[in-house]
């Protein structure tokens, strides 16, 4: 589920941080830079790991700064495909069963992806498995809040950084309707013996 991913980047140690050692001057710059964010096909930043090289600092004329590059490792959140997680359902929708990890929401279940067979029921706003045992069929709600284990599928990353418009003559108004990109989004799937509410399978 986590990671190590090898990365460098130049950074700027402002005038005022001078005071500071240098590695955590260095540190806490890449945590505020990448904590918490999503590189594109590596995964969600979670907090550095350690610096593996720093490489001379330089200070160029009109900027007080000192500029360094460095080599580092950062935990990264990037699950392997086939790798199976447990988390919390966030909600149902006709799309799918969304999911959380507490630190991460973008996980979709498809409704392909879930029990076989499978209804949504709108009054509840809950997907049900209708689970048949010699004939008799019995409902089985998956509420939002309830613990999920699933396998992930796929993932996709979206480039989310502003682009200006093609012509820069013509101002194009924003769409107000139009959602905002998700830059990291996993697939699960819980249609095998073992997956989805671990309620389901407690007594089993």
């Amino acid at each position: 589920m986590f990671v190590l991913a090898e990365m460098k980047h130049v950074i700027r140690i402002p005038p005022h941080d001078f005071k500071k050692r240098l590695n955590d001057a260095i540190s806490e710059e890449l945590n505020k830079k990448l904590a918490n964010k999503v590189v594109l096909n590596v995964g969600l930043c979670i907090a550095l790991f350690d610096i593996t090289r720093l490489e001379d600092s330089y200070i160029f004329p009109g900027d007080g700064a000192a500029h360094t590059k460095v080599n580092f490792r950062y935990v990264v959140f990037r699950p392997f495909m086939e790798e199976i997680l447990i988390g919390k359902i966030k909600s149902c929708s006709p799309e799918g069963v969304q999911v959380t990890l507490g630190f991460f929401d973008d996980i979709i279940i498809p409704p392909a992806s879930l029990q076989h067979p499978s209804r949504f029921d709108e009054t509840e706003q809950a997907w049900v498995w209708i689970y048949d045992t010699d004939g008799d069929t019995h409902d089985l709600f998956m509420d939002p809040g309830e613990t999920i284990r699933f396998r992930v599928t796929a993932e996709s990353f979206v480039e989310t950084s502003p682009v200006g418009p093609e012509n820069p003559d013509v101002k194009d108004a924003v769409d107000a309707t139009e959602e905002p990109k998700v830059p990291y989004k996993l697939t699960g799937s819980i249609n095998e013996p073992g997956l989805g509410l671990l309620s389901w399978w407690a007594n089993s």
